[in-house]
């Protein structure tokens, strides 16, 4: 049995007035996805804890198997696995972004996507800066990580960039703010400033009219986490595809493999048939892959309607139908779509929201539903799940409804 895994990162949304008060899953043309739900079951899956905050590790965290309440320590710790930055005992990992201050407030969190290139020159001059607190670590575009020794970060309160954009930045240093590492590490945010307004990448960038990525942001901070492999709790081999190294990171830590796909990147020109034609190659030698396409949060982030439909329906054209049409080739299979979480474009930022999923297997379950989106999956056979459980019940379900 083979098994296939896609998740539209913030695919989930709200009703749109100017949709005719349709989500951009219902406005959007996606054959294959409603082929999913047609022959297949559907359900809700809590991704995101009650208790949590609804970031992308958590939620993903969740839907390959893994309860985040026992197992996430943070995101930065996953982020440093993807990058082969070994956390030692003691050292605490953040994610930094590279973002745009503008008149005191967080103008854009991601430097209007500044390129992996020029972040590299960026986090030189970081290190040469700020040595003596700790490393920087490049990553992809605006995500990067810094990593400091401390025992003392598990009371530290850090927001994510993109759930404050448009507000002031002094309102979200990270907290408490008397506390001591707290107020040395917003020291390094406040100084980033200086070190990065005038350097000649910026400078460069202003010149093509692009914003420039003249200040960093630390949050998601944690310890190196402690994880069964997959392998090992699941009894099946599995495989990663992502332009993400969020995504990257978990499968490190659960011994999955990451496959390389040229032009998988975490924006709209991600390689959608690209990461297709690599999750066929590589069901070859693994028993499951879970494909991440990034690109609907990467629009809801931005509020363009647009292009989270151009998304949804580049993964239901470029992804789902090769996978439809070339699955038959294995003996048996099953084929799932969700996301990990909302991310409603007249909030811009995620929710903890149950997100709608639908799976169909070559043996033929199936129930009522005729459509993938958010209001059909709430008629699905398989109710509202919590989101560690889904990937138990993705494996099992073809075999408990024959």
């Amino acid at each position: 049995m083979k098994y296939v895994v896609v998740i539209g990162d913030g695919m989930a949304d709200y009703p749109l007035k100017d949709l005719g008060n349709k989500t951009p899953l219902q406005a959007a043309q996606t054959p294959n996805m409603d082929y999913i739900a047609d022959h297949g079951v559907s359900g809700l899956l809590k991704t995101v804890p009650d208790h949590m905050d609804p970031g992308s590790d958590v939620a993903n965290l969740s839907i390959m198997g893994y309860d985040p309440g026992k197992f996430y320590t943070g995101r930065g710790p996953l982020e440093a696995a993807s990058i082969g930055a070994e956390l030692a005992k003691g050292e605490v990992a953040f994610r930094c972004n590279f973002i745009n201050e503008e008149d005191g407030l967080l103008a854009d969190f991601n430097a209007d996507h500044i390129s992996t290139e020029e972040a590299s020159e960026l986090i030189e001059t970081l290190n040469q800066t700020f040595y003596s607190f700790g490393k920087f670590y490049l990553g992809t575009s605006y995500r990067n990580l810094f990593i400091c020794k401390n025992t003392e970060t598990s009371t530290l309160q850090s927001t994510p960039p993109h759930d404050v954009v448009g507000e002031s930045i002094s309102d979200h240093f990270i907290k408490p703010a008397e506390n001591k590492k707290a107020a040395a590490l917003n020291k390094i945010l406040i100084k980033s400033q200086e070190v990065l307004r005038d350097h000649p990448v910026n400078l460069k960038r202003i010149k093509e009219g692009k914003k420039p990525a003249n200040m960093i942001w630390l949050w998601g901070q944690g310890v190196k986490p402690q994880m069964p492999p997959f392998a090992e709790k699941y009894g099946i081999k599995g495989a990663t595809i992502t332009g993400v190294d969020l995504i990257k990171g978990i499968g490190v830590y659960l011994g999955l493999t990451n496959v390389h796909v040229p032009g998988a990147t975490g924006y709209y020109d991600t390689d959608y048939c690209g990461k297709a034609k690599h999750a066929l190659k590589a069901l070859e030698e693994h028993d499951i892959v879970f494909i991440h396409v990034e690109a609907p949060d990467e629009a809801a982030h931005a509020g363009d309607v647009e292009e989270k439909i151009k998304a949804i329906e580049r993964i239901d054209s470029r992804i789902l139908e090769k996978l439809l049409d070339d699955l038959s080739d294995f003996d048996d299979y099953s084929l799932s779509i969700l996301p990990d979480h909302p991310t409603p474009i007249t909030l811009k930022t995620h929710t903890s929201d149950p997100v709608p999923y639908a799976m169909c297997s070559s043996k033929g379950s199936r129930d009522d539903v005729k459509f993938y989106d958010e209001f059909s999956a709430q008629k699905g056979s398989q109710g509202l799940i919590e989101g560690y459980r889904f990937l138990e019940n993705f494996l099992t379900f073809s075999e408990v409804n024959l």
